[in-house]
């Protein structure tokens, strides 16, 4: 199931996506609106809107998100890192995070934002320690995201928070997919329709097994909280007026535009 999060008329709410997500079949799509929330026991309600009647908003307000660097080994060289012995963890605060086709605000502090395409992991419900062979069972579902990094200020300060949290450095979306196995999907991004990132799920150093019992052994989590997993390699420059787009095979796009702050 592809579960939504949107607003319609000044209302909030989920939505199971109905239709063919293809490229270019978005017109078709509709959503049957959920009873209840995502993360308990829901029925859908049978009421259903056309996709472009609404506003697609991030699938999830993530408590934490939770992110992993340097899990894939050519995205770690051509920085000239070494893989780590232990996954490196970041937070990304929740004021980080927005939705599809909502707008990239470029940082008055950096002059080089780089794009990072990453899976990303939606957690269903609290949990802490888990282990491996539980780890599906506390995974609501996966979503594109967009791990927005202010390259010259996480080189130069030496630690993410600025770099990486800043107010819309994390888009999500477009939604959740909940039936995918995530072990061998293929991560594209674009800029202006140009690929800049073309990698897979395989390719990870940790796999999602080996992260979700990582950070849990140190933390709870929360339902809706995020897990980013890592970008292949390929990450590059972003500019005011630059398009970029995150692809996930059997999720979807999700796309964002780059604009001057102010």
């Amino acid at each position: 199931m592809r579960i939504a999060r949107f607003s319609i008329d000044g209302n909030v709410a989920f939505g199971a996506v109905e239709g063919d997500a293809a490229p270019g079949n978005e017109a078709s799509l509709v959503l049957d609106i959920i009873k209840g929330i995502p993360f308990a026991d829901f029925e859908l309600s049978g009421t259903k809107v056309p996709l472009s009647k609404v506003r697609l908003l991030p699938p999830v307000l993530p408590n934490k998100v939770v992110a992993i660097g340097r899990n894939y080994a050519e995205h770690a060289a051509e920085l000239g890192n070494e893989v780590p012995d232990a996954p490196i963890t970041f937070f990304k605060p929740s004021t980080s995070v927005v939705g599809p086709g909502d707008p990239i605000t470029y940082p008055s502090f950096s002059q080089d934002l780089h794009h990072e395409a990453e899976l990303a992991v939606v957690i269903g419900r609290m949990c802490r320690e888990v282990p491996r062979e539980r780890v599906k069972d506390v995974i609501l579902g996966y979503t594109c995201a967009n791990d927005v990094t202010a390259r010259d200020v996480q080189q130069r300060e030496k630690q993410w928070a600025r770099a990486k949290g800043f107010d819309s450095s994390c888009p999500l979306g477009p939604w959740i997919e909940t039936d995918l196995d995530p072990g061998d999907l293929t991560i594209q991004c674009t800029v202006n329709g140009q690929q800049r990132q073309l990698g897979r799920t395989s390719d990870m150093v940790r796999s999602i097994e080996d992260l979700v019992v990582h950070i849990t052994e140190a933390m709870t989590l929360l339902p809706g909280d995020v897990i980013l997993t890592g970008t292949p390699a390929g990450v590059g420059p972003l500019n005011v007026g630059d398009e970029v787009a995150v692809t996930i095979e059997g999720i979807g796009t999700l796309t964002n535009k780059v604009i001057k702050r102010g």
